[in-house]
């Protein structure tokens, strides 16, 4: 391929004898770089999606061959330019599959300084418009490459929270494809439209607007800072667990995605993370980091954040795959985490037993279109749902620390489980209905997953409002802050609480988590339309609820949340009174 490639050049630039050897090695020495890096960068598709050892030293080795030829397109830029008649979209490409590795990098490892590396190369291609020649060219294909581009550019600021650089790409990708499709009857213009009707959507997803005193929309973060997570104080007796995997599943039918993200999967993982630090600052490039074998056998520095698998839509096999594997990888003393976010399958007759195959479950994929959302097709009454994870599928798991949230229309099935080992083991389960009163969000993620991520804006929807000046919203931060310190209190001095829920507490994301669940259980009880008892989240094992959900110096802290923000009268005053 080079030398073919190096005849190509020659014949176009010249005779063969007028070339200086110098620069001929230079052309030489780029395609073969360019080769190498393309080879390994087609590899990575053949890496296994699971299991944290394997892919390190391949990615090493890719990020070193790229950091090269990066390198090398700088220094030689002149003689590649007259001799190889190298292009700028040609570089744009190199960048862009640089920002690609980086991306990837932040998926396997969870550490979102990785993101800001993705951006920082996205962002020079944008700057130095290396895309911008490719309208030129009568090549459909290039146009295509500028549009992915773009596509994974917004999925990179979305989950950075660069709301104001998604609208600015939103648009040019919006022109892109207009020209695109003018210039070229393709077949793909209607799957490129959809892509801009799912960020559209996704974009809007908030339900509350905070803003700025010139009424600009102000961004606001959701992932753990320095103040986030209630300190543990003197006297707090908690387990030393760490939440060290998580898979978080995304199987709900309608609702707003992009790119394999859910609305609820983009908000739960940001609850698992921590704001990203800058990268040069913190550490090596994975390249030069991979690199040292000597390093390797080393044991690694304690992650910052939990590893994640993301899973749109997995089949049962998929499913159970990812989490065998990270089940196997669970280090000592570390938690492993399941959120399934997904229609509820319900049991498909009565059944004289109650075990963990009764009560259904929620729904896995069955590469099948599914019609009239939660009415699942049965095959036949007598047998229990095929695609459908099941309590009892997760009781083999149960042998480690496990910490899982259910977010569906039939979470309640998940409360029926049994402690078999002994191990902590603490379920979080939605409400399986939310009053008819209340607008039907549900197409723009769950309400439940929204008061987990961010309870102020979740407490703000169900209160009718819809945006907020920053001052108040600051104000009500504060306050919130306070309040989850006094539910760190109630739940450590309960007398009569699970110790599962102690074990899990010395983590800070699980702290975060369980304080935000008490606020929202709490919230929902105290609501005046929130009346029924499937309205409410639920556990296992239970709370004790005069000691938590209902506590009434929790209620109290609500009724004054209410009182700053003036909706007041949508809460029970008198809640005790009314169970």
């Amino acid at each position: 391929r080079i030398e073919f490639a190096l005849k190509e050049i020659m014949s176009s630039g010249g005779a063969e004898d007028d070339i200086p050897q110098a620069e001929r090695k230079t052309v030489t020495d780029f395609c073969y770089l360019l080769d190498k890096s393309k080879q390994l960068f087609n590899g990575l598709r053949d890496l296994p999606q699971y299991g944290q050892k394997q892919w390190q030293s391949y990615f090493g080795r890719t990020f070193d061959v790229y950091t090269k030829l990066w390198k090398f397109q700088q220094q030689h830029r002149q003689v590649l330019d007259n001799r190889y008649g190298l292009k700028r979209w040609q570089i744009g490409e190199i960048a862009s599959k640089i920002g690609q590795l980086y991306y990837h990098y932040y998926l396997r490892t969870s550490e979102t300084s990785y993101l800001n590396e993705a951006f920082s190369f996205y962002s020079a291609i944008r700057q130095r418009s290396y895309y911008s020649q490719v309208n030129k060219e009568d090549r459909p294909e290039l146009v295509v490459k500028k549009l992915r581009y773009y596509a994974r550019f917004i999925v990179v600021c979305l989950l950075l929270n660069k709301m104001d650089v998604v609208k600015d790409l939103v648009k040019e990708l919006s022109d892109e494809i207009e020209d695109y499709t003018h210039r070229f009857n393709t077949e793909d213009q209607v799957e490129w439209n959809l892509v801009l009707q799912e960020v559209a959507a996704f974009i809007e997803a908030d339900p509350v607007m905070v803003l700025n005193d010139d009424n600009t929309i102000v961004i606001t973060s959701n992932r753990l800072s320095e103040t986030g997570a209630p300190l543990l104080e003197q006297g707090m007796i908690v387990g030393q667990l760490a939440l060290a995997d998580a898979l978080i599943i995304g199987n709900c039918n309608n609702q707003v995605k992009f790119s394999e993200l859910t609305v609820d999967m983009f908000r739960m993982l940001q609850a698992l993370e921590r704001e990203p630090m800058n990268l040069a600052s913190q550490m090596n490039k994975p390249g030069m980091q991979a690199s040292s074998t000597s390093e390797s056998t080393e044991k690694p520095a304690r992650r910052e954040n939990p590893h994640k698998y993301l899973l749109y839509k997995p089949t049962f096999s998929q499913l159970y795959t990812f989490l065998a594997a990270s089940f196997k990888e669970l280090p000592a003393n570390s938690v492993l985490l399941i959120y399934l976010s997904a229609t509820g399958v319900f049991p498909s007759g009565r059944s004289d037993s109650e075990g963990p195959y009764d009560f259904g479950g929620v729904l896995t994929n069955s590469n099948r279109d599914i019609i009239n959302g939660d009415a699942i097709h049965k095959r036949n009454q007598s047998y229990k749902e095929m695609h459908c994870l099941h309590p009892g599928d997760l009781y083999p798991f149960t042998r480690k620390p496990l910490f899982i949230i259910v977010d569906s229309s039939n979470s309640v099935a998940y409360k029926n489980f049994t402690n078999l080992f002994g191990q902590p083991l603490v379920c979080l389960l939605s409400p399986t209905a939310y009053p008819k009163a209340l607008q039907d969000q549900s197409q723009r993620g769950s309400l439940f997953t929204l008061f987990l991520n961010n309870p102020l804006m979740a407490f703000l929807f169900v209160s009718g409002l819809s945006s907020m000046r920053r001052g108040l919203w600051e104000k009500c931060q504060d306050y919130l802050r306070k309040i989850n310190r006094d539910i760190a209190q109630l739940l450590t001095h309960s007398r009569s609480i699970d110790q599962s829920f102690l074990q899990f507490f010395g983590d800070e994301f699980l702290r975060l988590l369980l304080t935000r669940f008490i606020f929202c259980s709490a919230t929902m009880r105290m609501h005046k339309i929130f009346r029924e008892t499937r309205n409410y989240p639920e556990s296992y094992p239970q709370l004790p609820r005069d000691e938590t959900v209902e506590n009434p110096h929790l209620q109290k802290h609500i009724l004054e949340l209410a009182s700053i923000l003036d909706v007041r009268n949508v809460f029970l005053e008198n809640t005790l009174d009314d169970y």
